[in-house]
């Protein structure tokens, strides 16, 4: 009964294990499942009880879990169920917030939705807000539930549209609290404070960001039932976004809290991949790469690319990309050129010194600058993109980006200029979605190992880039 049953759709399924990538885009992983399954058993299943190939198909529900797996590393690449696993994903920081209010929480839905239709799979947000409106944290180890509610349907949501997530714990710069507030609690409480560094070398500030971690990574969602240290959905935790000690040119209190905070993470959350969130800049431990900075103040920030990111228990390198913040408000070709060398440097340190993935985890240009116009936008994308598939043609470190930032229609009061309606941009979502489709290639290279022992071949040296097509 079980051969009858099946033996027809079977047929068909057993001629297209042949090609994976024509199976998985008709039938997707359940069906490739069951396809090989039942070839195995087929030939024999008369000689089998019936329940034999039902409780095969019961087990599907449990094959999609170990798909839906926590991003690894291996080497400079990023590697999911043993394949690789290059990103092209997007940022849009205040999705928490928006989750809080019934009203705006619809604005979360369309923007996953959006993003998975042009295929990005990696979203970077915030989980933090710090004493300010719609808080997580109110205060030092006091949180409103009702805004972690919102962060908890921010990664249900996210897993819906098979989206990962960064999710950065603490910011910089005073939006959204950030190391101010910490400091300000602690002046708060009596401490004896006189800069917003202080974050990163008193006692009990560090404690209070360590109390944040361990809340954050130990929740568990109210939607999911999992444990945040447990779900594949989170791709990666950022200790910080832009971190900055201006105080220290030296680098040295800054480097001291990395080796801290990446130990104390790891001890929490060993499976996850953890970032620093780090713009880039070279520092005092590489005078040679010095000149690759954006300016000479960038070199006083107490940031050092290269030192910083071989901290023990950091996985993978953060640069972000902003030449019109860094060089000139007003758009040139320069801009242009500053990205590639400064993406070719750091692609370049992370293979020969570092050993791990590089991630551009932001990068953009604002409409409010002179000069703009969508054509150049769409310039400095393809120029981030192309750079990348260079790198990743080779196998290289070049692990992905993230633009800056991705936007739903009707939530322009939110735009900092940088915001992408990807329903309004034609041209620049067109761009997005040939990058996802050409790393989707490099993402589907054959790990099966099936009896007939095929091997697919790719010629990736033909894979055209996106001025190709």
């Amino acid at each position: 009964m079980a051969s009858y049953i099946f033996a027809p759709e079977l047929n068909s399924m057993r001629y297209q294990l042949l090609n994976m990538k024509k199976m998985d885009s008709k039938y997707g992983l359940k069906a490739i499942y069951v396809a090989f399954s039942l070839t195995l058993l087929l030939d024999d299943a008369s000689s089998l009880p019936s329940s034999a190939l039902s409780n095969r198909i019961h087990d599907l529900d449990e094959v999609e879990e170990d798909a839906w797996a926590v991003v690894q590393r291996k080497g400079n690449q990023f590697i999911l169920n043993g394949q690789p696993f290059y990103i092209n994903g997007f940022n849009t920081y205040w999705l928490m917030v928006f989750a809080v209010d019934q009203s705006t929480r619809g604005k979360v839905s369309e923007v996953f939705e959006q993003a998975s239709a042009v295929g990005l799979s990696v979203c970077r947000t915030w989980a933090f807000n710090d004493g300010q409106w719609r808080a997580l944290q109110t205060s030092p180890s006091v949180y409103d539930e009702e805004t972690f509610k919102g962060l908890d349907f921010v990664i249900s949501e996210a897993r819906k549209y098979k989206i990962r997530l960064i999710l950065s714990l603490v910011n910089n710069w005073e939006a959204y609290g950030g190391k101010s507030q910490y400091v300000k609690w602690g002046k708060a409480a009596g401490l004896n404070l006189t800069s917003d560094d202080d974050f990163f070398s008193h006692p009990t500030i560090k404690s209070y960001y360590k109390a944040h971690v361990n809340t954050v990574l130990n929740r568990v969602n109210t939607i999911t039932n999992i444990t945040y240290k447990d779900d594949p959905t989170i791709f990666a935790w950022e200790l910080m976004n832009e971190p900055r000690c201006e105080s220290d040119p030296t680098g040295n209190k800054l480097q001291n809290w990395i080796e801290e905070m990446a130990v104390y993470v790891k001890s929490i959350d060993p499976k996850h991949l953890l970032e620093i969130g780090l713009e880039g800049f070279y520092g005092s431990s590489t005078p040679n790469k010095v000149q690759y900075n954006p300016n000479t103040y960038a070199q006083q920030v107490g940031t050092d690319f290269i030192r910083n990111h071989q901290v023990l228990g950091v996985d993978f390198a953060s640069v972000h990309i902003y030449p019109d913040s860094w060089i000139s408000q007003s758009i040139t070709d320069a801009h242009i050129e500053f990205t590639k060398s400064w993406m070719q440097s750091h692609i370049d340190d992370a293979e020969n010194y570092l050993g791990m993935p590089v991630l551009f985890s932001e990068f953009g240009v604002s409409a409010k600058d002179p000069g703009y116009n969508i054509t150049y936008r769409d310039t400095l994308i393809r120029t981030v993109y192309n750079t990348l598939l260079s790198s990743t043609k080779k196998g290289g470190s070049g692990g992905g980006s993230l633009l800056w930032q991705l936007f739903p229609e009707g939530t322009d009061y939110m735009d900092d200029g940088y915001a992408i309606v990807l329903s309004k941009s034609p041209s620049t979502s067109n761009i997005i979605s040939i990058q996802s489709t050409r790393l989707k290639t490099f993402n589907s290279l054959c790990s099966w190992r099936c009896r007939w022992g095929c091997k697919k071949r790719h010629g990736l040296e033909n894979l055209p880039y996106h001025d190709e097509i």
